[in-house]
Formats: C-alpha cells, structure tokens, sequence
C-alpha cells in the first residue's frame, strides 16, 4: 500500500513475511531538488517488490535520492545498500553508524552476545539455532555501505520539510527520530509506536537501555507534535498520551519481574521471561517459537537491568550463569 499523508510525503508499507511486526513504514518526501527515504524494509524479495512498486507509483528517481534510517535492525535499513546510487547519500544516527562499520556478521559460539545469552540462562542447545534464525542476520543488507553519521540537532531540509534530528536512543543505542515544529511533525522510527510497544533488548552489562528509553520518551514528550510517523503499524495522533502509555507499559512489566522474582529462588532472565505475561498463542513457555523466545528474554534482561539499577532487585553470578532476587518491597 502506499498512500500520501501530507503534501509530498508519502508512506509505503513494506511487508515483513513471518514477523509478528507484520510490516514496516517506509516514509518518502519528494522535492524538486531531491528525494528523501525513511526506512526501508528487510533485504528481501517481498519487501524489494513492495518498496519498487511504491517508489514507482510515486515516480522516485533513485538516482536523485537519498536514505535514512532511523536506526540499525535490519527490516530498517536492509534494502539501503541495494538502493542507493553512485553520488548519493545514506544517513544512520552517529552510534549504530559506527556500529555498521562492522557489517552483519552471523553470531558464532563464543561471541559475547552468546556468551551474554548462555550467562542469562538461555539454554545451550538452542543458541546457536536462534542466532542462525535472527531475521536481522538472514535478512540483512546485501554489503557494508559507509553511513553518514546523524547527530543531535543536525538539520534535514528537503522541500517545504525542515527536520531536526532527535537524539532517541533506548531501541537501539543510536537510534535518532526527526521532528518538524512548523508542522508539528514528528518520524519516530521505533520510538513511539502506536498499536505495539518497541522491544528493548539488553545483551550485555554496558548500558541500562530501558533506562536510556525512558528518558528519552520524556525527552520528547514536551515536543508539539500534531502527527507521529512510527516505524510500525498506525500512525499516532495521541503523542503525549501514548508516551504516557508506553511508559506506564514498562513500569507494570517491571513490577509484574519483581512479583515472580519474590515468590521463590533466585531466577536467571529467562526463567524469568518464562513466567511473564506474552501476547503470543502459545500453551507453554516451551511451545513459544524459539526466535519469540529470544526476544522475551533480551526484553527481560533490560526489565531486571533496570530494576538493579533502581536497587529495587538484587543480581549475583553462581556457576558463570547470573541470578535476579528481590525482598519485593518496592513497586512502581
């Protein structure tokens, strides 16, 4: 589908076969000068077939645009590579883009995300089957491209469009959304999503990212935003009400952590996940698809990370694997 919200700006929705996400919004400015894409989609067939024909019903010239992308999950930028011209520009904010410098490699046992995932209790078996099943790996972009680096308030004009970059990190450590004040505009990528809430994922002990969300969200929350543009599914009218929203969501998942944690025995992440609430049609914890698995569980390692922060759960480490405890005394 591809449909113009605005004046010369455009949404293409880009196909995600198999993902619970179901699609991804890919938005398109055009102008005189230059066109401008937000977001693209997985390196794959349905999302290229999606993303050629709504580029063509739009009447792009590739060979006068350029690309962002909000942040570095595949089904974000995976097609840029493929798409982008000789002399043109692709832009990524500046942490994930010195991230990419690196490229999509497949996880290897070892590696510290695996490393990470075994200390959290994710069984041994199964980690190398997820890691070759992560679509951000088997669907990523087809080569290494040199991203131009997006900075907190770096200034986008195309057209009668004038964006400023948004430093929102907490999705990823680098992910940036656009906002225009004239037009109360506001392009929030995985930021603020209106039918789902993003996934924040820890796989390591370097940053508390559920905390680096939460700030950001406040951060924006004092912007004049008429319309949201999300990387998924509807767009958003009620800003500041589904800021509220999204905030309240991770301090009830964060105090549902703590009341499992207080019943019993110290927990690792993933027995921990294996006793929080999912929207997934499953019987069991051990009936989730394994890649859903993988994510419940980076998703509560950011929830009990977040906690520890707050001295609200206690963390320690027995036999190389890490434990979550707490007296539940304190809620949100």
């Amino acid at each position: 589908m591809t449909e113009e919200i605005l004046p010369s700006l455009y949404r293409i929705v880009v196909p995600l076969p198999g993902s619970p996400l179901k699609e991804i919004n890919s938005y398109v400015l055009t102008a005189p000068d230059r066109n401008l894409v937000i977001d693209t989609g997985m390196n794959r067939p349905e999302c290229r077939e999606a993303m050629d024909r709504g580029l063509e019903e739009i009447g792009v010239d590739l060979d006068r645009t350029d690309f962002i992308a909000t942040h570095l999950h595949a089904d974000h930028h995976g097609l840029i590579p493929s798409l982008l011209r000789a002399g043109r520009r692709a832009y990524m904010g500046e942490t994930d883009a010195e991230a990419m410098k690196t490229g999509f490699r497949p996880w290897t046992e070892g590696s510290p995300m695996s490393t990470y995932a075994a200390r959290s209790g994710f069984p041994a078996e199964e980690l190398m089957e997820s890691m070759k099943n992560h679509p951000g790996f088997r669907f990523g972009p087809e080569r290494v491209i040199d991203y131009l680096p997006l900075r907190e308030g770096d200034v986008i004009d195309i057209g009668e469009y004038h964006f400023v970059i948004v430093d929102t990190p907490g999705h990823t450590y680098g992910h940036v959304s656009l906002y225009d004040a004239n037009r109360k505009l506001f392009i929030a990528g995985d930021h603020v999503l209106g039918d789902i809430t993003p996934n924040i994922q820890a796989w390591s002990d370097d940053q508390d990212p559920l905390d680096l969300y939460l700030r950001s969200l406040e951060k924006v929350l004092g912007l004049d935003v008429e319309l949201c543009l999300p990387g998924h599914r509807s767009l958003v009218e009620n800003f500041k009400s589904r800021i509220a929203e999204l905030t309240s969501h991770h301090h009830d998942r964060a105090n549902e952590a703590i009341s499992i944690l207080e019943r019993g025995q110290p927990k690792t992440a993933y027995d921990t996940a294996g006793e929080m609430t999912w929207r997934i049609r499953a019987r069991s914890w051990d009936e989730f698809p394994l890649m859903q698995r993988w994510f419940a569980t980076g998703e509560t390692i950011a929830h009990l990370h977040y906690l520890v922060g707050k001295g609200m759960v206690e963390r320690h480490s027995e036999a190389d694997q890490i434990f979550y405890s707490t007296d539940g005394r304190q809620r949100f």
